[in-house]
């Protein structure tokens, strides 16, 4: 696949203010860059698919990112639950993982098949969920839910470990974390029987040339139409603007996520685009 050459990068997509996960607010979200957020939620803090690192491969090769992640690998504080997706690179970073200081302490949850990986890379607590089975601890549930996309790590084990979109509640709190996605009539289900969500983060990035990506990846417009499926009261943009995995502009997806958003009357102040680095209240 051609890539294209990395427009300028704005000048806003990124705060400037110093981001301590150690002391975010209660029921706040934290976008660390890519599909990566730290969730405070009725106590609870919640890390999604830490991609920290430069590249998004195995031994140094792949997609680079051209903008650094929020926090640090070896700066992340304790987390009560790490969320995995799935096993792609630029969701399930193995370097990342290993920097983390409490690997001993930390339930990591992932689809099934990841956990031999998760265990290899020094965490003791690993819970492989199915599709709609839930994990829960101290108040906080943590549900693999159905996903459009796929899996694997190399050549020779595409589709042996499974992939899933994910569901965190605590309080009275709510949750959608999309991974990566397609889109599918399978998020009506998931409104049914898992809705509704006080916040959804759901991808909007890497979906061009549609040939290839309206299999794993959603538009931006799409994207709006899975939150309304869902029942989303408000919905943040991801998986945009830190990795060029596809040849689109990386900086387009956020204006057409808002325009879509009005188009299909979930509106515009519901469609939230953060800074990289930026932490917002649901």
């Amino acid at each position: 696949m051609r890539r294209a050459t990395l427009p300028p990068i704005p000048a806003d997509i990124a705060t400037q203010r110093p981001l301590n996960l150690a002391e975010l607010p209660d029921n706040h979200v934290a976008w660390l860059g890519h599909a990566c957020f730290a969730i405070k939620i009725a106590g609870n803090l919640v890390l999604t698919d830490p991609y920290l690192s430069r590249t998004a491969g195995p031994f140094g090769f792949g997609p680079q990112r051209f903008l650094h992640p929020a926090v640090r690998s070896a700066d992340l504080p304790r987390f009560d639950a790490i969320v995995i997706s799935h096993n792609h690179y630029d969701h399930l970073d193995s370097k990342a993982l290993r920097a983390y200081r409490w690997r001993n302490e930390t339930p990591m949850i992932c689809p099934l098949g990841n956990g031999a990986l998760l265990s290899r890379l020094g965490f003791t607590e690993v819970h492989e969920l199915d599709w709609w089975q839930n994990w829960s601890q101290a108040g906080l549930t943590i549900g693999a839910l159905p996903a459009v996309h796929f899996s694997g790590r190399g050549l020779l084990d595409r589709n042996r470990s499974l992939w899933a979109s994910v569901s965190i509640a605590a309080g009275e709190r709510r949750i959608w974390f999309g991974g990566d996605t397609a889109a599918g009539a399978v998020f009506d289900e998931i409104g049914d029987r898992a809705g509704p969500f006080d916040l959804a983060l759901v991808g909007i990035g890497a979906y061009e040339p549609r040939i290839i990506m309206e299999a794993s990846h959603a538009t931006p417009e799409e994207a709006i139409t899975i939150a309304r499926q869902i029942r989303a009261r408000h919905a943040v943009g991801m998986h945009w603007g830190s990795i060029m995995l596809t040849p689109e502009n990386p900086f387009e997806a956020p204006a057409r996520f808002r325009k879509a958003a009005l188009e299909q009357q979930y509106g515009a102040s519901n469609a939230w685009i953060l800074q990289v680095g930026e932490a917002r209240g649901f």
